[in-house]
């Protein structure tokens, strides 16, 4: 029964995500995504499998072929690199865009790039780094494609280090958020760099320009992105207790509409969706609360303890759990309808929604049951 819980988790997403909830989620943004950490579970997308123009964001990954570096003792963190013409030319204060404010033939350590970098994002100590451990940004942006479509991340592809503008580089707001769980996973003692606010570098101190830290209950990373092309753009990360929640924004028009927007779809990821634990060991069920969505509590719903019964019988329960999700959210979406009648003064045309609902858990129990979860137990079941 090895996909028996995350088949019957996938068809809680499927039943849940369609017209209702994208009437509910609405963005300003071109490309949004919402992921649950743990889990791995896409929780809401506009646009999330589309190919995007990452701008800074690029440097995440950037920053990823570091860690790694530094993980396997291919290099250290004081070891020192020079920088060179190029990377003062092209990433220098005189080109108007982010920089560390590097000169060249300066000496910085892999430490002092990496804040460079994660905290100034700048696209100097992105080229240094590059061409110091690859000999070139074009040979280090080939190694960045090809370590993401090692991980799985298949619409990547990287032209240089910094997120300048190149044309094909791309990728999709959906794996630029794994990418953001892979590196909060397998380097939690670099993520740590994300979190600080300011880094000052030859006198001159710069801040983070990540809106959600100091301002969001909980939020620790990750990185902005602008460019006139891409619009303004963030990959944020928050944890609350043992939750955490990766969120990507893109083509927004200016860095306070990020800065709102980020903020109001952080704190949605947390007040509407929760992860719950299965009594089974290294099972883990996220499933969306319904109440959150329309911004209210609604009490009932109950966690369920996986006894020693058949599959069937497993899979109905679970199913069950579904069922009274989905039965909130419609009851939701019926007020939420009824309330934007009254509002807009339409009563007279107004659609009887109750009349039409007259026991929604009787009915999805009817249909769910009887289809979905023939469908868990027949098809996806693997013994």
């Amino acid at each position: 029964m090895r996909h028996l819980f995350s088949s019957v988790l996938s068809a809680l997403f499927v039943l849940v995500s369609g017209p209702a909830v994208a009437q509910l989620i609405e963005t300003d943004a071109d490309y949004a995504v919402i992921l649950d950490h743990d889990s791995g579970e896409v929780l809401y997308s506009k646009n999330g499998d589309d190919l995007m123009i990452p701008a800074s964001m690029t440097k995440v990954m950037t920053a990823h072929i570091v860690f790694e570096r530094l993980k396997t003792g291919e290099i250290q963190l004081d070891d020192q690199f020079t920088v060179s013409e190029r990377a003062w030319r092209e990433g220098g204060w005189a080109t108007g865009g982010s920089t560390m404010g590097l000169g060249i033939g300066d000496t910085p350590t892999v430490a002092e790039l990496l804040r460079g970098v994660i905290v100034l994002s700048g696209n100097d100590a992105c080229i240094v780094l590059a061409e110091g451990l690859s000999g070139s940004e074009a040979a280090f942006a080939v190694e960045m494609t090809n370590l993401a479509r090692s991980l799985g991340l298949n619409s990547a592809t990287f032209k240089n280090a910094s997120g300048l503008d190149a044309e094909g580089h791309r990728i999709s707001a959906a794996d630029l958020a794994r990418l953001a769980s892979l590196t909060i996973s397998e380097f939690p003692e670099f993520y740590e760099l994300y979190a600080e606010e300011s880094y000052e570098w030859r006198g001159i101190q710069q801040p983070n320009r990540n809106p959600l830290l100091g301002t969001l209950d909980g939020a620790d990373g990750l990185k902005t992105g602008r460019l006139s092309v891409s619009g303004f753009g963030l990959v944020g990360s928050a944890k609350r207790g043992n939750d955490r929640r990766i969120i990507v924004v893109n083509g927004l028009e200016s860095a306070q509409a990020r800065a709102q927007e980020a903020e109001r779809l952080m704190r949605f990821a947390f007040s509407a969706f929760e992860t719950r634990t299965v009594q089974r060991a290294g099972q883990r069920l996220a499933d969306l609360d319904g109440a959150g969505l329309l911004g209210r509590r609604v009490t009932g719903l109950h966690r369920f303890r996986v006894e020693s019964v058949d599959e069937r019988v497993q899979a109905l329960r679970l199913a069950d759990v579904a069922i009274e999700l989905l039965a909130k959210i419609l009851v939701g979406v019926r007020d939420v309808l009824e309330r934007r009648e009254r509002r807009d003064a339409r009563r007279d045309a107004r659609v009887e929604i109750a009349d039409e609902l007259p026991d929604v858990r009787e009915v999805l129990r009817a249909r769910i049951l009887r289809i979905d979860v023939a469908l868990v137990v027949e098809r996806q079941v693997v013994r």
